[in-house]
This record gives C-alpha cells, structure tokens and sequence, in this order.
C-alpha cells in the first residue's frame, strides 16, 4: 500500500465525503465486522486512478438494475489496508465519515485481538464499538 502525498490525501478524501462509505462490514454473518473503504462511480477511469494511488484494493461492477442507468463501478478495500487508507485520508474529510473515521481508527485494532480469541467482555466492547460506528448517519436537515 502507497502513502499518498497530501493533495491526493485530500482528493480522496473528497470522493469519498461525496460518493464514498467508511463502515466496518463482514462478508458471513457469524463474524466480526471489519474496516471497510468504498467509493462508486460511474467512471470506470477516476477509479483506476484511485487504485493506482492508493496500491491495494479493488474495482467490482455493479449491477445495472435499469435498462436506462448508466454502468457504475466501486472501488473498495478491506481491513488493515483499509484502516490504512482511512488514516491517511481522516484528516481531510468534511461529513459525518471523518467522526466515523476518527472511531474506527481510535478503537478497531484495541479492540481486535491479533488471535482472534475474545473473552465476553472485549466481545461486548467489540459489539458495542461495531454499532457506534454504523449508527454513525448523515444529519437530517429540516
């Protein structure tokens, strides 16, 4: 994985405040969630660029549900490269995703047990800190 010099720190960092999802996922539903970094778009290129620049993840299609939408893309990276990206680009975002990104890289690797073992005290922790993250949402403006 690249470190990114700052101006394109912060250029992603826009892409993702606008088109982008900081989270922490799972792919099964009997494990614990992980830091997770997706930006889509319909340009195909500006997600190669992103690729290039950050040197890890991956660009997936996604599906086209109407004759009448345009193909879209996402660029996604997963786990510690994730958290790695997210570091780098925190300090430039602008919406609710820097609060989000702030608690995943203050808590996830305290909370994450290099053998993965948890007893039922750092699970609740776990548990808890998984759904601060993901209730973390945009404001509602009136």
């Amino acid at each position: 994985m690249n470190n990114l010099s700052e101006c394109d720190a912060a250029y992603l960092a826009g892409l993702v405040d606008a088109d982008g999802t900081i989270t922490v996922t799972r792919k099964h539903s009997n494990e614990n969630r992980h830091p997770a970094l997706s930006i889509s778009n319909t340009d195909i290129d500006l997600l190669k660029f992103v690729s290039e620049k950050v040197g890890a993840g991956k660009i997936t299609s996604k599906r086209v549900v109407h004759q009448n939408h345009t193909p879209s893309f996402a660029y996604v990276v997963y786990n510690r490269q994730a958290l790695n990206l997210i570091k780098q680009i925190q300090p430039f975002l602008r919406t609710y995703k820097a609060k989000r990104a702030e608690l995943i890289i203050r808590n996830y690797l305290a909370l994450t047990p290099r053998n993965g073992k948890y007893n039922k005290e750092m699970l609740l922790a776990r548990k808890s800190f998984e759904q601060e993250v993901l209730l973390l949402k945009p404001a509602k403006h009136v």
